[in-house]
């Protein structure tokens, strides 16, 4: 399933796959299984972010990022449970970064206490 969100230029919202479970895998480990399942959900967080950004905004959260993607998931999904741990904030504020290192001042980002 990949359905196209028409309000926001490349927001595009696939199917979540969920990494076998790893009791001693670091949030580190955990991440990198989930975001190699799901690329896709870097992209839609980017193309969140930009459209933020477009649109005046000179400070975005993460958490709030999340709980979009976690509402459009719903909406096009009927329903369906959309899995996305918040220990991965941080790390995906990180690659946007990454990504974007014009969104350096956009985001707020502390040391990481985990790795």
């Amino acid at each position: 399933m990949r359905v196209a969100q028409d309000e926001i230029p490349g927001l595009w919202i696939e199917e979540i796959q969920q990494p076998e479970e790893q009791s001693d895998a670091s949030i580190q480990q955990q991440f990198e299984a989930f975001h190699g399942l799901n690329p896709w959900v870097l992209d839609a967080l980017e193309a969140l972010t930009a459209d933020c950004v477009n649109n005046g905004f000179a400070h975005v959260g993460i958490g709030m990022l999340f709980e979009l993607l976690r509402w459009r998931y719903g909406l096009h999904t009927h329903g369906d449970p959309f899995k996305l741990n918040n220990n991965f904030r941080s790390r995906y504020a990180r690659l946007l970064i990454e990504r974007h290192p014009e969104w350096i001042s956009v985001f707020e980002v502390r040391a990481l206490r985990a790795a």
